[in-house]
């Protein structure tokens, strides 16, 4: 329990798993569920809670901001934080944390797959190329960046790497040479994005960075939609510059560029990141602990502004 008498109330305004209540409850911390709670609703009830959890869906506006006069911490159940105004929250002295637990999956998706379900025999269709020996471009040595290094690594690639506060020496350590941007794009023959969009990222793969590419380099996007330039992208497929493309994000979700979505040399999923019952079980769980550990002053986990935090303390 919070070393402090008043009890904060948590307001949870997307889907989540219900182990996530159950811990907040049992360290009594007040809870109000309202998954899918549309803006409207959320700016009439927001100002009665010290912190909000929220999924993808809910945008954390400036609005939201403004009249949440109580907030002291948004948690996010996931990784991404594009839909909460991190300007806006560090401004208000509002703690932003993110939950990054990572589960290992697998998909199978597989172009050859759907043919064969319309019982089509086409293996001349689907000639593959290789990984052992190629160069594999990782754009974001976090932990994701790195998990998917050290895999690749088991299958023969070399990996090369960019990240801006990533010391040439740790990304030693973990098998990765550092470039910079300008280096890493004619070096490879796959890229793999792995950071957060932001003004920075936005488009960081568009229509310059193909032309500096090598001729069949192939893109894997499971970060953010906005980070690679959809039209970029399809041109480059168009004109075999880029020999395929491996999405699980969109700049829109549903995505509206058809072209992209229906080409032959492109895989696409819907969002599908983290979406095993496993991995949403966890998120869940791991969210509900960083608050408890957040609203009994023991430790600060995920949180993305650590410099602006104010101390927290409960409302009376």
């Amino acid at each position: 329990m919070s070393h402090s008498e008043k009890r904060y109330k948590v307001l949870i305004s997307d889907p989540i798993s219900q182990c996530c209540i159950d811990i907040l409850k049992e360290n009594n911390i007040d809870v109000t569920y309202k998954p899918k709670l549309p803006l409207e609703e959320i700016l009439k009830e927001i100002p009665e809670y010290e912190i909000l959890i929220v999924r993808s869906g809910t945008k954390v506006t400036k609005e939201v901001l403004n009249v949440a006069s109580k907030l002291i911490l948004v948690g996010r159940a996931g990784t991404g934080v594009d839909n909460v105004d991190l300007d806006t929250a560090t401004r208000k002295g509002v703690v932003v944390m993110k939950q990054c637990t990572w589960r290992k999956h697998n998909k199978d998706i597989p172009q050859a797959c759907s043919s064969m379900k319309l019982s089509k025999w086409e293996r001349s269709l689907f000639m593959g190329t290789e990984i052992h020996g190629k160069t594999l471009a990782i754009v974001g040595l976090g932990r994701v960046g790195r998990e998917v290094a050290f895999r690749m690594q088991a299958f023969g690639m070399k990996t090369i790497g960019y990240d801006p506060i990533v010391t040439p020496e740790a990304a030693k350590s973990f098998g990765v040479e550092l470039f910079c941007l300008e280096e890493l794009w004619p070096l490879a023959d796959f890229i793999t994005l792995h950071v957060p969009l932001d003004a920075q990222t936005k488009h960081l793969i568009n229509d310059d960075v193909f032309d500096k590419c090598r001729r069949g380099v192939r893109v894997i996007n499971v970060a953010r939609g906005g980070i690679v330039s959809e039209q970029a992208l399809l041109n480059a497929l168009q004109s075999n510059k880029c020999a395929g493309a491996a999405l699980d994000v969109f700049a829109e979700e549903p995505p509206q560029n058809v072209a992209l979505i229906q080409h032959p040399k492109v895989i696409c999923t819907p969002h599908l990141g983290a979406n095993t019952n496993e991995a949403q079980l966890e998120v869940s769980k791991q969210m509900a602990k960083q608050i408890v550990e957040f609203v009994n002053h023991k430790a600060l986990i995920g949180v993305v502004m650590v410099q602006t935090v104010r101390p927290h303390r409960p409302h009376t």
